[in-house]
């Protein structure tokens, strides 16, 4: 083909290739921004006016005859109704069977809102989320951000057909399971007003029958007498542990698993402690294995999220009955800072994702020390652990029935060692609840002195605890009375370095659903709970 000719008849010179390449670029550049306003002008963050041609076969104006479904007439503020549900196979359904739910849903006036959604979430017998399926089925898969066709734009009159469909855990540690569903937008949900429902605004839309054997039923919970301290004996807080007064305090087995409450060597922490009272305060000692102490915290924070780290946390219920009306949460790290926080029931109030969680502004009024075996916050070394020694007055349990506690009574304590958002117990959760489950805290008895063959029923098979031992030691914390120790005995060696796990999903592989605080998270997510992670 010949040279390109000029507007002017004469030849144009012979370009490079390197010079037509980019003359190319440019024309193809020039084609794109030309076709990107058109583009971008099919694209709007709306949501659509008319539902699309998928979703129409699910907008019906009655529900069909013969259709069984079990009848639930939920009030959504006089703006949308439940009508009822259907369950396929049945309301017997076994671990790892698949289980279909039907829900019909009434519009009855406009909710004035196209961000208003649909949740469902499925939780085991003690209220507890085993998983949330918000976004499961034909009316709410995600798109663009929303779900396909939420009630903020359903049209009064019609009649909805929410298909959803969910896999059973096959680890399921629960006899019964619930299905629970809403409406929710932001950090709201409409208000039920008449129907089956539970706290938190949630229709219960089925108990589900699991044929699974309680685990509590199988075992119960650790117990422990506790003895009132010698007269004459005093504890002194500087964290060593070596004082006469602990030598004959009742202790602890080894620290178990949460959820199988087996021993966990593969666990980053080990913990035991020892408990002590008298007609003023509860004592404690707790032992941590840790090989790698760290603190990272401000110490001019106020009650700073310790169990994102590593710490030790101590629950109390003092009415004994697990019901965890009114129970009490404080935590000390190896900093020696404390958290502390009354709670009104079980993970209330709360407010996600960064707190408060429960009544901060309480005190324990706490006095405690620390004692490091090892160096804080240097990963190149190898640590042993670290001591927690404090002493709560009874005054501070504000809500206990009888202070201080009668001897013969109990009340109930769990006790963990934690890192990184996870840890050890002394009495395992099971897969019941998250760790501030009370009916799986451990029962303390209050004793002036201890029996000949002390009550200290593990839940699990003892495995080595740690031992007191000297170190490096903290500033105390709140109120602490510093004063020379003896020479403590060596610490025991620690156990090999783990692999962390995770804690707490909204549904894990084996169906568990244990946690902390962030969740804490996960029975009653704040208002709407969407599907992502932690709501």
């Amino acid at each position: 083909m010949g040279a390109r000719i000029s507007t002017s008849g004469a030849r144009a010179p012979r370009q490079p290739n390197g010079a037509r390449w980019g003359t190319a670029l440019t024309r193809g550049l020039r084609a794109v921004c030309l076709l990107l306003p058109l583009q971008f002008a099919c694209v709007s963050d709306a949501p659509p006016t008319e539902p699309p041609d998928e979703i129409k076969k699910y907008i019906i104006d009655k529900i069909p005859d013969g259709e069984k479904l079990t009848e639930l007439n939920v009030n959504f503020e006089d703006k949308l109704t439940l009508l009822g549900a259907q369950i396929e196979p049945g309301l017997t359904v076994e671990p790892g069977q698949r289980v279909k739910v039907t829900m019909y849903w009434r519009a009855d006036k406009p909710l004035e809102d196209p961000e208003w959604k649909l949740f469902t979430h499925v939780l085991d017998g003690s209220g507890e989320r085993l998983m949330n399926i918000d976004n499961v089925g034909p009316l709410r898969h995600i798109r663009r951000n929303r779900q396909t066709w939420p009630p903020g734009g359903w049209v009064p009159g019609k009649i909805y057909v929410d298909n959803q469909s969910f896999t059973m855990p096959r680890k399921l540690k629960s006899a019964t399971v619930q299905v629970v569903a809403g409406i929710w937008k932001g950090k709201e949900r409409l208000a039920i007003k008449s129907g089956p429902s539970i706290k938190d605004n949630r229709a219960l839309v089925a108990t589900l029958s699991t044929g699974v054997k309680p685990e509590q039923a199988q075992g119960g919970v650790p117990q422990l007498e506790v003895a009132q301290l010698k007269k004459g004996l005093k504890v002194r807080l500087d964290g060593r542990l070596n004082e006469d007064a602990w030598k004959d305090a009742a202790e602890t087995p080894a620290f178990v698993n949460v959820a199988t409450g087996q021993p966990d060597p593969a666990s980053p922490v080990q913990g035991s402690a020892k408990l002590l009272w008298d007609e003023s305060a509860l004592y404690l000692g707790v032992m941590v294995k840790d090989q790698n102490l760290v603190g990272g915290f401000d110490k001019a924070q106020k009650d700073p999220h310790l169990w994102t780290k590593d710490c030790v946390e101590i629950m109390i219920d003092p009415d004994g009955d697990g019901d965890n009306k009114d129970y009490y949460e404080i935590q000390v790290n190896p900093q020696n800072l404390v958290f502390d926080s009354h709670f009104e029931d079980y993970n209330r109030p709360r407010k996600d994702p960064d707190g408060p969680f429960g009544h901060e502004e309480w005190s324990s009024k706490i006095e405690s020390a620390v004692k490091l075996l090892g160096t804080l916050d240097d990963p190149k070394d190898k640590d042993e652990g670290y001591q927690v020694e404090v002493r709560i007055p009874w005054a501070s349990f504000d809500k206990a029935k009888k202070l201080p506690p009668q001897p013969g009574s109990s009340w109930r304590v769990n006790l963990y060692a934690m890192h990184d958002n996870q840890g050890v117990a002394w009495s395992p959760i099971l897969g019941q609840g998250n760790f501030h489950k009370a009916a799986r805290f451990g029962r303390i008895t209050w004793v002036t002195e201890r029996s000949a063959a002390p009550a200290a029923l593990a839940a699990s098979t003892e495995a080595e605890k740690p031992k007191p031992g000297a170190a490096a030691e903290s500033a105390p914390a709140k109120a602490v009375a510093a004063a020379p120790a003896a020479p403590a005995a060596p610490a025991a060696a620690p156990s090999a370095a783990p692999a962390p796990g995770s804690e707490e999903p909204a549904v894990d592989d084996k169906g568990l659903s244990v946690s902390k605080k962030a969740l804490q998270q996960a029975p009653a997510p704040a208002p709407g709970a969407p599907s992502q992670p932690g709501q």
